[in-house]
């Protein structure tokens, strides 16, 4: 088998002398060629056309996040992006995962030490799984919804329809195959108002195209003859149009103060393409949306932060990095830290996080096993978790265990919509999953089970 070709970015030589002697220790890679800056870098996407990038952030001319929007709209291909550990950095980085990037390394800090050792190593692992499953998948923006959403928001509250709007479409690199009525197409299928690709840049924040179809996420509630979708759209407001590449954040509504008081509790894990996948659940949860959630993403330290910031820009719910201590009230979202282990902890005053520097679990930490685990023993909450995209099966035995507990709900996203479906495959095998769903159809399932 031909090696996967690679096209390295960056505008030190130096570094990409580094970058290059890194993937080259892998025989099934070779360096196709190599780039200085943005510009060079879409021209050597079109010319070489190579199985995965990897890029720099900050170059002239042309800069990481740039040539990386422009990559995903005119030649999608997976993406590794290299970050420094600056806050200025790591903000960019969330940034990039949430416009396509498919993963991201930390720049080596020397090359005389075992950090070079370690990046090699995280650096071949990413690239590895990039190349096996990277996919070709149709996705629109969420700045607009689509016309049959905004009509069943119109019925429900016995409003006008708008008309319908013109929607921003693109191609995404990180799935193999389309299966559209349960037939892969070697091609993606559109709809018709997303054929044709505008000129502008794709909107980062996006949802995949399904077809709707009748699954827990559309039932209809017998008591109040509402589905779990049309609750969500009427408590969740339009996302007004957005300008091309960084959306708007979110503007609040003056919320009543979180509360320690709470019957149901969220816990979510996720790795690899946990960022996107995040922001398309998290941002779709109502403002009064009465339990805490508790996210495991696998990230190292600094860039928990920088998500959760990002995450709480764009989200009705406040979002934060969680805190040794910190109560956990309803309509809080807790992000573990990079480095440290999340446990929900209860004392006489109520229920606070505790964070440790326990071993590694599965190779993480924080680990998801170690936070569906310790949510287990509070039978008197009502416990929903949540498995998403991601590599290796983290959350598996934790999962087993809160159903063997009497969770009330436990989902894993759907391969359709995964861009590693490992975490989840593993869930589903252990038999210990009640509802696999799509990626945009798992906020409206959390707001049924939290909101009937």
């Amino acid at each position: 088998m031909a090696p996967y070709r690679i096209l390295v970015v960056d505008d030190s030589g130096f570094m990409r002398k580094i970058i290059s002697d890194l993937i080259i220790q892998d025989p099934q890679f070779t360096i196709v060629a190599t780039a200085v800056n943005g510009q060079e870098a879409v021209e050597a996407v079109h010319k070489w056309k190579p199985d995965a990038v990897t890029l720099d952030l900050e170059m002239p001319l042309m800069n990481g996040i740039e040539a990386l929007q422009i990559i995903m709209r005119e030649l999608p291909t997976p993406v590794i992006m290299l970050s420094g550990i600056s806050e200025d950095n790591t903000r960019e980085t969330i940034k990039a995962l949430q416009f396509g990037a498919f993963d991201f390394i930390r720049k080596p800090s020397s090359v005389i030490s075992n950090d070079i050792h370690q990046v090699g190593d995280f650096l071949l692992e990413k690239l590895r799984i990039a190349v096996i499953t990277k996919r070709y998948q149709p996705i629109i923006s969420i700045s607009e919804k689509s016309s049959a959403v905004i009509e069943e928001i119109a019925s429900a509250k016995e409003l006008p329809a708008t008309p319908k709007q013109k929607t921003t479409s693109y191609v995404d690199p990180l799935t193999a195959k389309i299966k559209v009525d349960g037939k892969d197409r070697s091609k993606p299928t559109l709809p018709k108002e997303g054929k044709k690709l505008t000129e502008q840049a794709a909107d980062p924040l996006h949802k995949k195209i399904t077809v709707k179809k009748p699954d827990e996420a559309s039932t209809i509630n017998k008591q109040t003859g509402e589905s779990a979708q049309s609750v969500l759209n009427k408590k969740t407001p339009m996302i007004p149009k957005l300008a091309p590449g960084e959306p708007p954040a979110v503007h609040k509504k003056a919320a009543t103060a979180p509360t320690a008081a709470f019957k149901h509790i969220v816990a979510i894990g996720t790795s690899t393409g946990g960022p996107r996948a995040l922001h398309e659940v998290i941002t779709s949860l109502p403002a009064d949306f009465p339990a805490p959630v508790l996210i495991v993403q696998h990230m190292p330290p600094k860039f928990t932060k920088s998500l959760a910031q990002r995450l709480d820009s764009f989200s009705e719910l406040r979002v934060v990095e969680a805190e040794q201590g910190e109560r956990v009230s309803a309509g809080v979202v807790y992000i573990a830290p990079g480095g440290y282990h999340m446990e929900l902890s209860k004392d006489t005053a109520g229920y606070s996080v505790l964070l440790t520097e326990q071993p590694q679990r599965n190779g993480h930490r924080p680990s998801v096993d170690v936070l569906f685990e310790s949510i287990s023993p509070f039978r008197e909450l009502k416990r929903h978790a949540v498995i998403m995209t991601g590599m290796g099966s983290d959350g598996a035995k934790g999962m087993k265990l809160l159903a063997e507990c009497g969770i009330e709900t436990t989902i894993a996203e759907a391969e359709e919509t995964c861009v590693v479906y490992g975490m989840p495959r593993s869930a589903v095998e252990a038999g210990c999953v009640n509802k696999v769903l799509p990626l945009q159809h798992i906020a409206p399932q959390l707001v049924q089970a939290v909101m009937k």
